[in-house]
């Protein structure tokens, strides 16, 4: 079986982030904030490290001034290396390429990187899955198979709306991938992909440099789809939790499942944890006529108020009199004294000021933008 350390990681920062502009307008979809101190990309990435893997790409596309301030020199995640280690692979990396339509254009600027590593595999993920995954059973899985490209996907439940936004694939009783539909118009039970593939590095340079002869810049259309005959494509069934972010209901949602127990120890498991940037900040500071139920608290908030099921990033600051209830609240907010914050999401630096009511609805919470005074 082929060694992790031998395996090349290669995370896509900027993809799917037309389906959740209102965080992304300003800062990459891999830089989302999630969980009360992390950021979406910790989660591909600390699964990458946590399998063995030790070299690590991130292609970036725009906004990634804030992704590269939160991933540093990668000393965190043990990515500080010698040899190995983490890049950041930025647009117009290779003469000829520039700001990509796709992934196989994406591909295409990070070429160099990809070839002088001297993995014999490589694993690729985009930034908007929140899991906890070992990667090391799929890529066993994929050498076993002699497959020439695998495709982690999830059986899910889904309706038409969330479905519209998918790559949904059909396996045979072999785990052989025999049909792929990007954006279907259905709903119910379906094999929803990932967009966690698995590929020699060798197929995957041949792959790239193909593309480039014809122009062709989408993987999930030119080649699962077009090509799906020509090459051996696996399907790889993950059992475990995940929420692939693709609308702001579902980064809700996601954000929402983190306090319920059974998901929390799973994602955030201690043998295998979720890695992130470290600040050294004081911790949470309780009022004493304060009342916190079921929440997700992190270090440096100073809470007066009552917060009910809500995740509170660094810094956060609610009020005497205050009301937080499902909402999520991002670093350096303030909830000042008696303002309400029911069913809703306030980036970076809000303040909502005394004796204001938010409220919104869990299908439709209430967004308010970075630095947002209401």
């Amino acid at each position: 079986m082929a060694s992790m350390a031998n395996v090349l990681g290669l995370i896509f920062a900027n993809m799917h982030e037309q389906l959740l502009p209102e965080l992304t307008k300003t800062r990459a979809m891999a830089s989302v904030p999630f969980g009360c101190k992390y950021r979406l990309v910790d989660f591909p990435l600390s699964s990458m490290v946590n399998s063995g893997i030790t070299q690590v790409g991130i292609i970036t596309k725009q906004n990634y001034y804030s992704l590269m301030t939160h991933l540093g020199m990668g000393s965190e995640w043990d990515l500080a290396r010698k040899t190995g280690g983490l890049h950041i692979l930025p647009p117009y990396g290779r003469e000829g390429t520039g700001i990509y339509r796709g992934r196989l254009e994406a591909l295409a600027g990070a070429y160099q990187f990809i070839n002088e590593s001297s993995a014999d595999y490589v694993v690729m993920a985009d930034a908007n899955v929140v899991a906890n995954m070992d990667l090391k059973p799929i890529v066993e899985f994929h050498e076993k198979q002699n497959a020439d490209i695998t495709c982690v996907y999830g059986n899910v439940v889904y309706p038409v709306e969330r479905a519209q936004a998918q790559t949904v694939i059909e396996v045979d009783e072999n785990n052989a991938v025999y049909d792929v539909l990007a954006r279907p118009t259905m709903s119910g039970e379906m094999n929803v992909m990932m967009n966690i593939y698995v590929m020699k590095r060798t197929f995957l340079e041949e792959l790239i440099r193909e593309s480039e002869c014809r122009s062709l810049y989408s993987f999930e259309t030119d080649i699962l789809q077009h090509k799906l005959k020509d090459y051996k494509v696996m399907g790889y069934k993950y059992e475990g939790y995940f929420e692939i972010i693709d609308s702001m209901k579902t980064y809700y949602k996601a954000t929402m499942d983190m306090m319920d127990r059974a998901v929390s120890k799973e994602v955030f498991n201690l043998a295998v944890p979720i890695y992130t940037k470290v600040h050294d900040v004081a911790p949470a500071k309780y009022g004493i006529d304060c009342s916190v139920k079921s929440s997700i608290i992190a270090d440096g908030c100073i809470i007066d108020g009552v917060v009910e099921n809500s995740v509170l990033f660094r810094g956060v600051k609610i009020g005497k009199g205050a009301v937080v209830k499902n909402s999520i609240v991002m670093a350096g907010t303030v909830i000042e004294e008696k303002a309400s914050f029911i069913d809703a999401i306030a980036d970076k630096d809000v303040t909502v000021t005394k004796n204001r009511v938010i409220t919104g609805s869990v299908d439709f919470p209430v967004y308010i933008n970075k630095g947002g005074v209401v």
